[in-house]
């Protein structure tokens, strides 16, 4: 996939491959844990925080893309945000009460990942036409620039989004 791209089924999936490497990082003894979780807890909320801002109200209004799997999508994206915060909220990288906590965490972001690629993002790809993807990939690079920038994956802001 070209770097440039603003196909945002594309910009979408990269963002979910990330997250991917990001995990097998925050599993391994030997790397920088806390690093790693600054840097997915940024992608993962800003990814979310700009599909639901910019890319699921618009596929709500496409008669084949199913509306539940919206509702859906949002609802997870609750539930991968409280387990973000749980954690986040570990003090020790090396703890047993971590590797529980990032497998819960693993758990529910790929459970999402999953069910969003082989739902909401086959619908998008069957029933959105190129030019309006491109739209659509170029608000939700804007609205997720935008998150990170207001540093929306700090542990403060998560307690916040969980409330």
């Amino acid at each position: 996939m070209p770097s440039g791209t603003t196909d945002v089924v594309e910009l979408i999936l990269r963002d979910h491959r990330r997250m991917e490497e990001l995990f097998r990082t925050l599993r391994s003894a030997e790397a920088d844990r806390a690093a790693a979780l600054r840097e997915f807890s940024a992608l993962l909320v800003a990814h979310s925080e700009a599909e639901e801002d910019e890319v699921y109200p618009a596929l709500r209004r496409y008669k084949n893309v199913d509306g539940d799997d919206v509702e859906h999508g949002v609802h997870e994206h609750k539930e991968a945000n409280e387990a973000l915060l749980a954690l986040l909220e570990v003090k020790d990288t090396m703890s047993e009460e971590w590797e529980e906590k990032l497998e819960a965490l693993v758990t529910a972001v790929n459970h999402h990942v999953d069910e969003e690629e082989r739902t909401l993002l086959n619908d998008t790809r069957e029933n959105v036409g190129d030019d309006r993807r491109a739209e659509l990939g170029r608000a939700f690079r804007d609205a997720r620039a935008k998150h990170l920038d207001a540093d929306c994956g700090s542990v403060d802001h998560v307690r916040e989004l969980v409330a």
